[in-house]
């Protein structure tokens, strides 16, 4: 049986509180869990103690019995320094999207046509007046 540490919301419509419990990976998100591990209230300020309350020793029974905490709870773990969590890298996350590409590159197209034309219009004008001044003479 595959054991996970997640979160289980709780609380009203906008206002959510969530109970870190220890729960069959095939369980529903707030559905039956095997033990109640702590809680987290992401309302509160950051430096709040209440924030993420846990009740450690088991939280690291749990983790030495092979339990694997989620992403987030993994966050959690590590600020209340119960597990270290390795820092993850994605260097692809402030690139833009596909679509966002194709955009800005018809943006840059339409830019290059533009100064294109007027530095045509701007030379047609000089030539005229040097071919005026050439039959004028």
């Amino acid at each position: 049986m595959a054991v996970s540490i997640r979160l289980s919301r709780g609380g009203a419509k906008k206002r959510p509180y969530y109970k870190i419990v220890v729960a069959n990976a095939t369980a529903p998100r707030d559905g039956k869990y095997l033990e109640q591990v702590g809680t987290y209230n992401p309302i509160l300020a950051k430096d709040d103690e209440n924030r993420v309350r846990l009740v450690e020793d088991r939280v690291r029974y749990w983790l030495g019995v092979g339990a694997q905490p989620t992403d987030r709870v993994a966050r959690l773990l590590d600020k209340a320094g119960v597990k270290e969590r390795a820092a993850t890298n994605n260097p692809n996350k402030a690139e833009p999207g596909k679509k966002a590409k194709e955009r800005a590159e018809e943006k840059a197209e339409k830019l290059r046509e533009a100064e294109e034309a007027a530095k045509a219009a701007a030379e047609a004008p000089a030539e005229e007046a040097a071919a005026e001044e050439s039959t004028e003479a």
